[in-house]
């Protein structure tokens, strides 16, 4: 089913579980939130946009940017960029996740999340963790990563809840060290 005024979006590229729908981000969807247009932002997706979300102080600019850049490098591959989670009881937008980019970018399905400061501690950011590795896994990926930076307990927390084993650790421009987990499927 097509959800009105999405221009190639079905509402079967959700990403469902138990209690989340986790939507694609697609360009009109990032570009109204640039704008700072919540409302049609809001209309767009058929959500409810928490107030801090994007945050008024400008802090998530750069991710907007990051994630239109990414679609518009891999427009065919929409489906390994940044998603939405959505509650599905209410349609509340409650944090974003997704994947750093396709795997045949990256050399790796690797993937991302966050959850608003309003809905934290409720185990968002492990179910939609999980849903994203079994998609992965479904898309015949063999191994999930996830970077987490040491001081990061709650995301540790998540990651291990998941099934992710700490292989490494690498040094980046954002969040200098960061512990490097994998999870790979079962039978691989």
């Amino acid at each position: 089913m097509e959800v009105p005024g999405r221009a190639g979006i079905a509402a079967t590229d959700a990403i469902r579980s138990e209690r989340l729908s986790l939507v694609l981000m697609d360009d009109a969807w990032l570009e109204a939130l640039a704008r700072g247009d919540r409302w049609e932002a809001s209309e767009l997706q058929g959500v409810n946009l928490p107030s801090d979300f994007p945050a008024p102080d400008g802090s998530d600019d750069e991710y907007i940017r990051l994630q239109r850049e990414k679609l518009r490098a891999y427009p065919e591959q929409l489906e390994w960029c940044a998603r939405l989670m959505v509650r599905i009881s209410d349609r509340a937008a409650v944090g974003h996740c997704g994947f750093h980019g396709p795997p045949r970018a990256l050399g790796r399905a690797e993937i991302g999340y966050t959850v608003f400061p309003a809905h934290r501690g409720q185990g968002f950011a492990t179910e939609a963790a999980a849903a994203l590795v079994a998609w992965a896994w479904e898309q015949g990926e063999r191994t999930v990563v996830a970077s987490v930076p040491p001081s990061n307990l709650p995301s540790l927390a998540v990651v291990r809840k998941v099934g992710f084993v700490q292989t490494g650790v690498r040094v980046d421009d954002v969040y200098n060290e960061q512990l490097v987990f994998e999870v790979t499927r079962p039978g691989a």
